[in-house]
């Protein structure tokens, strides 16, 4: 890699003076939500200052804006996980190429900003020939549906899946990745979904129904090859349950207690336990907690997954393989009313922020 550091520089008339940026300030409601500007700054060695497309709004956030997510920063931080920008300026060591093109990265903080500075090694690049807004539904949602499925699961040909939440972010591309992989779908869902969670070529549940346990049961005497539970709490019993002999659990998130008082971490760690205990069990069934950023300790390798599955996820999109979701785009500094979008149930898909 040539250091193109003076190359780069020739481009900064492309570049903006400020930055504007939501800010969280504390634990406040949507509307507390701050649209600040500040000086920017250049990228530093080994940085990429991108022009921000699209930003999501995700499930994190909403945790955090209440205090409630499991390693939040403290107060006051610029939230937003994941975001699609253009290349405005590079730092040293990074290829001038770069300039001009678009890229996809998972920063968990710091994305609800007209321009957001990242490494280098955590951009993976975005087709042309894709939406940035639909692009975006799938950053956080498409890495963690596919490594879900592929890496922990394993799912196969012939198979049959359970979905909770079919018609969220990660349930939807949960289901379209599982249907490409040649597995039949359960998706549980509230009814009025039922419709969406069919377009999607998958069998969909009322989750409120009295009986679901023996309804999922129906749909799968033998049991379930892989479920997938983003709500934690007392249901993990049933998935759990209904897994069938050589199934695999895969839990990905407490969403039943967003809204309880109390500890973030205590439903977690019960969760962690209940998990540990079960994988412990001879009786073949696997228990996994899916957490996006595990192995980043080994970076090279955590980075190098991340950008191959993600740009897996991309080429579906891209031949138009996959359905993206996009519920609405919202100015930045609108973001109080993304929020509450995001937030208000009535929405399908995801609320993605843009310039």
């Amino acid at each position: 890699m040539h250091n193109s550091h003076a190359h780069a520089h020739t481009h900064t008339p492309t570049f903006t003076a400020t930055v504007t940026e939501a800010v969280l300030p504390g634990v406040v409601d949507p509307d507390g939500i701050q649209v600040r500007t500040r000086p920017a700054g250049p990228a530093g060695p080994g940085q990429v200052v991108l022009a921000m497309e699209a930003a999501g709004v995700s499930f994190a956030e909403q945790q955090m804006r209440r205090g409630k997510y499991y390693d939040q920063p403290p107060f006051p931080f610029v939230p937003g996980y994941d975001l699609v920008g253009r290349a405005v300026d590079v730092g040293e060591g990074v290829r001038g190429e770069l300039l001009g093109r678009r890229f996809a990265a998972l920063t968990k903080t710091g994305g609800w900003a007209s321009h957001v500075t990242v490494d280098a090694g955590d951009l993976t690049e975005v087709p042309e020939s894709v939406d940035s807004a639909e692009a975006e539904t799938f950053v956080v949602n498409g890495i963690t549906a596919w490594q879900m499925l592929h890496r922990l699961a394993r799912v196969q040909p012939g198979q049959i899946v359970l979905v909770h939440g079919a018609n969220g972010g990660v349930g939807s591309t949960l289901v379209q990745l599982a249907r490409i992989a040649g597995a039949r779908v359960v998706g549980t869902a509230s009814a009025t979904h039922h419709d969406a969670v069919r377009a999607l070529s998958a069998i969909p549940v009322d989750y409120r129904a009295p009986d679901l346990e023996d309804q999922l049961r129906g749909h799968a005497p033998q049991g379930y090859d892989a479920v997938f539970d983003h709500v934690g709490g007392e249901g993990i019993l049933a998935s759990y349950r209904l897994l069938a002999a050589k199934g695999t659990l895969v839990s990905y998130g407490t969403a039943s207690t967003r809204d309880v008082q109390g500890s973030s971490k205590a439903p977690v760690l019960k969760l962690f336990t209940r998990l540990m205990l079960w994988n412990a069990l001879p009786n073949g069934k696997g228990a996994h907690f899916y957490n996006i950023w595990a192995g980043r300790r080994r970076l090279d390798t955590f980075r190098t997954k991340l950008r191959a599955d993600l740009a897996q996820v991309l080429a579906l999109l891209a031949d138009g393989a996959l359905v993206p979701q996009v519920a609405a785009r919202v100015p930045l500094t609108e973001v109080g009313e993304a929020v509450r979008l995001a937030e208000s149930g009535t929405v399908v898909g995801k609320v993605v922020l843009v310039p």
